[in-house]
C-alpha cells in the first residue's frame, strides 16, 4: 500500500531496516535516512522499496551519513516533483576533473528516469537546507557562494578522440546513466567540495550506447553508477548483456594532486584499470600510470609536487562515481537494480576514487587485495627515467587460458608515449592471466620514443613458493635476473621492443652456469677518492662493467677486464648525481646498483 506522510513527519531510521513495496512522500513531507550505525550488509539497508517512489511537490527524502535507497524488480518507474537528495564530494582541485555520474534527474510526473542537468546540483548550507549552484564562464570553480566553470562539463559517448568530447554546458541533457566530467574547487593540492544531487531518484535498467573497436582503436563511454546506492562492479561486469558488448574493464581517471594549470599540454594523469571474476574473489586492479612507486609500492613525489597519495578502486562503486568502458559491439551497456547493494564508503569495499591527506601514508599492501588459494599473483612495475611507473598485474589460475579471460585480464589504457604492457593477439594489457606452469615465457613489451634509463621490479607477490624464481629475460644478453631478489636496471635507445624481453620461471642456462647475485659483489663510490669500487670477492668472470645516468645516458663501458678481486673507475670528470653502475658476467647474468657521486 501507498505510505503517506504528513507535512510535520520526521522519520529518521537508526537501528532498523525500513522495508517497503512502494514509497509516497506528499506535499511538503520529508523523510529523513540516517545511516549512522549501519555497517555494509548487501542484505540490509535503511531504506528498501520494492516498486516505486513518488514524491510530490515540495515533498523531500533526505539521505544522510552514508544512507542509500535501494530499489527492488518493481516496473512502475519513479515519479514526482519533489527531490532525492545526497551528498557526494569532489576530491580534486579547480585545475583537475573528476568523473562524476549523477543519481538523479530532473523531476516529472511520469514514471521513469528523466535527464540530468548540473544545474541541478545544490550547494549544502545545512543538514537538509541548500541553495542553487551559481555558474561561471570563466577557467576557475570557486565558493562562496559555489559557482561551477561551466568550461569543463563534458560527456563522452562511443568514441576514441579527444576532439570527440562532447561540451554540456550546466543546462545540457545528460541521459540517465552517461558521465560527466567536472572540474574541483580551489588551488590547493587536494580538493574537497560537497555537491548536493536533489532530484528524481533514478531507478530500474538504464541503458547507454557503446561501440566496437575502429580499426583495433578501442571506442570508449563515460558511463558511471546512475543510483542513489552503491553499485557491485562484479554484477555489472558479468551481466549477461554487457559482458556481450564490453571487455570487462573499468578505467577511473586520475590527476597528479596539486594541478596548476587548464592548459592540456600541462595535464599530468592516466585511467587506472579494474576488473573482476565472476564469483567476486579477485580483484584485479593497476594504478594510473603517472607517478613512480617506492618497493612497498607507496608513491613518491614527482619534481616540483608534493607527495600524492594512491587512488584505488573497490568492488563497491559508491554514488555519483563515473568511469569509462570501452565497447566489444555496437549495443548498449546496463544497469540494473539487481545491481544495487548497499554499501557505504566508509567500509573497505566502498570508496569514491579520492585522494584525501589521510591517505598519504597508506603504502599499496593495503591496496593488493588477497585472493583465494588457488590463484597465483604478481605485479611488475617498470620505471621510466625515475618519473613514472606503469603497474602491471599477472594473475593466474587453472581455468584461465591463453586467450581472453573476462573478468582476470583487462586490456591497457594506454597512455604515455614510452611504455611497456602485456601483449595479447597483439593488443597491450596491463592486467593478464595464464595457467600456471614453469614452463610459461609471457613477453614484456617496452616501446620508447627517446632514450631512457628502465628498471623493472616485482611487487605483490601471492601464493608463490618461496624457492620459485621470477626472471626477467633478456634474450638479447641472454641474461636472467630473479626479480625477487634484486631489480633490473639497464638502458634503452628509443624503438619497439616487443621481442626482446620475457618473464620466465626456470632459467635455462642454470644447468651449465651459476647465477649471481647482489652480494656477489661490493659495488660503492668512493666520494673522497672520486672512483668507483667494485669489488669481486667470488673471482667470477666479469664481461663488464657500464654505468647509466638518470636520463638512461650511458657515461662509460668497460669490457676486457681482468679476473680480478677489485676494480677502480674515475669518476673525477662526472657531474654530482645519482648513477646505476651494471656488471655483466660472461656467463650472461647481470646485476645492477645506485650509487650518487659528490665530487670534491
Amino acid at each position: 500500500m501507498k505510505h503517506l506522510l504528513p507535512l510535520f513527519s520526521l522519520i529518521a531510521f537508526f537501528n532498523f531496516t525500513n522495508a517497503q513495496s512502494d514509497l509516497f512522500v506528499s506535499n511538503g513531507s520529508f523523510v529523513f535516512v540516517d545511516g549512522t550505525g549501519f555497517t555494509s550488509d548487501p542484505n540490509v539497508a535503511p531504506l528498501f522499496v520494492t516498486d516505486d517512489v513518488n514524491i510530490q511537490n515540495s515533498g523531500n527524502i533526505y539521505l544522510r551519513n552514508d544512507a542509500q535507497l535501494l530499489q527492488g524488480t518493481g516496473t512502475t518507474g519513479n515519479s514526482g516533483f519533489g527531490e532525492l537528495s545526497v551528498f557526494q564530494e569532489g576530491t580534486v582541485n579547480q585545475y583537475a576533473y573528476n568523473y562524476w555520474c549523477s543519481p538523479i534527474g530532473a523531476g516529472s510526473a511520469s514514471n521513469g528516469n528523466d535527464d540530468f542537468t548540473v544545474n541541478l546540483i545544490d550547494e549544502t548550507t545545512g543538514l537538509i537546507s541548500s541553495t542553487d549552484v551559481a555558474f561561471t564562464a570563466g577557467y576557475n570553480s570557486s565558493t562562496g557562494p559555489l559557482t561551477i566553470s561551466n568550461r569543463w562539463l563534458f560527456t563522452f559517448i562511443a568514441s576514441d578522440e579527444y576532439s570527440e568530447w562532447v561540451y554540456n554546458g550546466e543546462s545540457g541533457n545528460i541521459n540517465p546513466g552517461l558521465g560527466f566530467t567536472m572540474k574541483g574547487v580551489g588551488t590547493g593540492v587536494f580538493g574537497s567540495q560537497q555537491y548536493d544531487f536533489r532530484g528524481k531518484p533514478n531507478n530500474g535498467t538504464i541503458t547507454n550506447t557503446v561501440a566496437a573497436p575502429v580499426g583495433g582503436v578501442d571506442q570508449w563511454t563515460l558511463v558511471g553508477n546512475p543510483y542513489p546506492s552503491a553499485l557491485d562492479a562484479a554484477d555489472f561486469i558479468h551481466d549477461t548483456q554487457n559482458s556481450s558488448n564490453i571487455n570487462g574493464t573499468l578505467y577511473f581517471w586520475e590527476q597528479q594532486p596539486g594541478a596548476s594549470s587548464h592548459y592540456i599540454a600541462d595535464y599530468v594523469g592516466g585511467y587506472a584499470t579494474y576488473t573482476i571474476n565472476a564469483a567476486g574473489t579477485v580483484e584485479s586492479f593497476t594504478k594510473a600510470t603517472f607517478l613512480t612507486y617506492l618497493q612497498d609500492g607507496t608513491p613518491t613525489a614527482l619534481p616540483g609536487t608534493i607527495s600524492p597519495t594512491t587512488k584505488q578502486v573497490r568492488r563497491y562503486i559508491p554514488i555519483g562515481q563515473g568511469f569509462m568502458v570501452s565497447g566489444t559491439t555496437n549495443g548498449t551497456v546496463r544497469t540494473t537494480n539487481a545491481m544495487r547493494e548497499f554499501y557505504k564508503e566508509a567500509d573497505t569495499d566502498s570508496e569514491f576514487f579520492r585522494t584525501s591527506e589521510a591517505d598519504s601514508n597508506t603504502s599499496d599492501d593495503e591496496y593488493s587485495n588477497s585472493i583465494p588459494d588457488d590463484y597465483k599473483r604478481f605485479r611488475i612495475y617498470v620505471d621510466f627515467n625515475d618519473l613514472y611507473t606503469r603497474e602491471l598485474l599477472m594473475n593466474f589460475h587453472s581455468t584461465a587460458t591463453d586467450g581472453f579471460d573476462y573478468g582476470l585480464e583487462g586490456r591497457s589504457p594506454e597512455g604515455p608515449a614510452s611504455d611497456a604492457y602485456w601483449v595479447l593477439d597483439n593488443v597491450p594489457y596491463v592486467i593478464q592471466a595464464f595457467d600456471f606452469n614453469t614452463d610459461l615465457r609471457i613477453p614484456l613489451v617496452i616501446n620508447l620514443d627517446e632514450q631512457m634509463s628502465l628498471r623493472v621490479r616485482i611487487h605483490d607477490i601471492q601464493n608463490f613458493a618461496d624457492d620459485q624464481p621470477i626472471y626477467l629475460h633478456d634474450k638479447v644478453n641472454n641474461t636472467y635476473t630473479d626479480l625477487r631478489y634484486q631489480d633490473s636496471n639497464f638502458n634503452l635507445e628509443s624503438g619497439a621492443f616487443s621481442e626482446r624481453y620475457e618473464i620466465t620461471f626456470t632459467n635455462e642456462d642454470t644447468l651449465t652456469t651459476e647465477e649471481i647475485s647482489i652480494n656477489d659483489f661490493l659495488v660503492f663510490q668512493d666520494n673522497s677518492k672520486e672512483q668507483l669500487t667494485v669489488k669481486n670477492p667470488n673471482l667470477l668472470d666479469v664481461r663488464s662493467v657500464t654505468l647509466y645516468d638518470t636520463s638512461g645516458k650511458q657515461v662509460f663501458h668497460k669490457i676486457g677486464l681482468d679476473n680480478q678481486e677489485i676494480y677502480h673507475f674515475s669518476t673525477k670528470s662526472l657531474s654530482d648525481g645519482i648513477y646505476v653502475t651494471v656488471i655483466s658476467t660472461e656467463n650472461g647474468n647481470s646485476i645492477s646498483k645506485k650509487l650518487v657521486v659528490k665530487n670534491k
